[in-house]
């Protein structure tokens, strides 16, 4: 079996578990099988918002029923968890639509607003929106980049072509998210040490 053919028989699947458990470096290359024609994009699109979906319901219920568990108390003391909820205090709706968007804050925030007064019935519709739009953004991001990038791999010759499109999309949107965190990070000392 090719890695084409693992690819079209498992890669929506692959997709909608990868989009939940690991997120957009997943989805991202979702969309460049996308563009490659190895798995439809709607599908892929549709794939990805419902893992995200599911998989941030769960931390939120997690959060929810275990906000006194060792585990979610471990959580509770990193930066990432009391940052999420300042940003959720401030503005909660616009929050629960951004968190995912939000480098390093897409697992700890659903778990945050679990344990914060934010009702269910508020953050299930706010929280299928938020994956509805996220979902076909980081698909058609993949999509679009793999596009880019066909002059390149199509210098590469044999069946390396998909892997090779998927490493060099990984690392250039690797190194996209590492900057915009050196960013966000030297932003946030500033915007410290200016209160200070």
């Amino acid at each position: 079996m090719t890695i084409e053919t693992l690819v079209v028989k498992y890669g929506l699947l692959a997709i909608l578990l990868g989009a939940g458990i690991e997120g957009e470096a997943v989805v991202v290359a979702g969309g460049v099988m996308a563009h490659r024609g190895l798995v439809p994009l709607v599908p892929a699109c549709i794939c990805a918002a419902i893992g995200s979906f599911v998989v941030d319901q769960i931390w939120f219920a997690l959060g929810r029923r275990f906000q006194t568990h060792r585990w979610i108390v471990r959580i509770h003391e990193k930066p990432a968890f009391a940052r999420a909820l300042r940003l959720l205090e401030r503005r909660p709706t616009a929050f629960i639509l951004a968190f995912r968007f939000i480098y390093g804050m897409r697992t700890v925030s659903p778990i945050a607003i679990g344990t914060s007064k934010v009702a269910l019935r508020t953050f299930l519709p706010l929280n299928a929106l938020a994956a509805a739009v996220w979902g076909p953004v980081f698909t058609l991001f993949g999509y679009y980049v793999g596009h880019a990038l066909d002059p390149l791999i199509d210098r590469i010759a044999g069946k390396a072509k998909l892997i090779v499109l998927v490493v060099v999309v990984l690392v250039v949107f690797v190194g996209v998210i590492q900057l915009t965190r050196h960013l966000l990070h030297k932003r946030d000392s500033q915007g410290d040490d200016s209160r200070s």
